[in-house]
């Protein structure tokens, strides 16, 4: 079995927090390696007209998931709801809604690397964004013992300071297929007729600036510090709000109340003003893009912000022979690879697909 460098995220262009980690450990040996566990929004509440399946899934993406089911169910795939994509190699429990008049049809289930754990009615269908967030088990082969301090030093860190919230390499296609190719629409190049794609590819786009200006921040020792004209996001209702007085701000950034944000580029945007919005004009025009050019594709790529900072507070690891343990918890949309390169530069025995050829990513 090939293996393939961690390296496939840039962080010669997109840098570590912490200063480079000691290079060891294998990951995705076996998909006992990588457990992700959604956790809910809510749980079945016993009536209605839909379904809840907690599902766990081996070596298939969420989306093989719904059209098997669909199959074996006789439903249509757009009849199932699901909170949210998890990676294929990977054992990953997650929940999905049928209708209720497919119940029956469960009986009997026989779809290879799938299997119902619990089930229940309840009166809405499942919908992207309807979790809290997913925690994470992953195990790291081949770690020299006389490496727990340091690991155990980088989680201290991460758990008191929080970790950057890159997008994955994954989201990116293969040596960054989907930014160019985004990039390109964006201009007014080409067409892309298929609108699933046509999204993944302009998201890709606005990851890939996230990326940037989060990078900027980094370099320029900006990230844990709150200046005026950012845009806050408060921890938990997700509300925002421009800064107007950093120090009294600062604490509440420290004491994990906000977060600073940065932009997903778009025409409803909230723009922030001062320095932010300085380094963010320039990693945009370091891009050759303009605000205007998402105004191409206005309906999907309207435009939101999303939190630079991504808390770990339950961040930890045991020792299993030669091998170490990982859990913790994130929230929709934060990768859990990159935490753990904050921790160890490891290798990958079978990297994830990217995003366009398999849409699953680990998050």
């Amino acid at each position: 079995m090939s293996r393939e460098e961690h390296a496939a995220f840039d962080f010669a262009r997109w840098p570590r927090l912490l200063p480079p980690p000691p290079r060891a450990g294998v990951l995705r040996q076996e998909n006992e390696d990588f457990e992700v566990e959604e956790i809910p929004a809510y749980l079945p509440c016993g009536s209605g007209e839909h379904l809840l399946l907690e599902i766990e899934k081996r070596d298939l993406t969420t989306d093989q998931v719904v059209r098997e089911l669909s199959r074996w169910l006789r439903i249509a795939p757009g009849d199932i709801g699901t909170a949210g994509l998890k990676d294929r190699r990977a054992v990953a429990r997650q929940w999905m809604s049928i209708p209720v008049r497919a119940e029956t049809g469960l009986d009997g289930l026989d779809i290879p690397g799938v299997r119902v754990l619990r089930r229940g009615r309840h009166r809405n269908k499942l919908r992207t964004g309807h979790l809290r967030g997913n925690r994470f088990r992953l195990r790291l082969a081949s770690v020299d013992p006389a490496l727990d301090g340091e690991v155990e030093r980088r989680c201290q860190a991460l758990r008191a300071g929080g970790a950057p919230n890159y997008f994955g390499p994954q989201r990116f296609g293969r040596e960054g297929s989907n930014r160019e190719a985004g990039i390109r629409l964006l201009r007014g190049q080409g067409r892309c007729p298929d609108r699933r794609r046509l999204r993944l590819l302009l998201n890709a786009v606005q990851s890939d600036l996230f990326n940037d200006l989060l990078a900027l921040r980094i370099r320029r020792g900006r990230f844990g510090t709150v200046l005026a004209g950012d845009i806050l996001e408060r921890a938990g209702s997700g509300g925002m709000f421009c800064c107007t007085e950093p120090a009294v701000d600062q604490k509440r950034f420290d004491d994990f109340e906000i977060h600073i944000t940065g932009p997903m580029f778009g025409p409803e945007m909230l723009a922030p003003a001062g320095e932010s919005a300085e380094m963010e004009r320039e990693v945009l025009a370091a891009s050759g893009l303009a605000a205007g050019d998402f105004e191409r594709f206005s309906r999907l790529t309207r435009g939101t912000r999303r939190a630079l900072r991504v808390a770990v507070p339950d961040l930890g690891f045991r020792r299993e022979g030669d091998d170490l343990r990982f859990e913790f918890s994130l929230p929709p949309g934060s990768y859990a690879t990159v935490v753990l390169s904050e921790i160890l530069e490891w290798t990958e025995a079978r990297a994830p697909a990217p995003e366009g050829s398999q849409p699953d990513a680990s998050r």
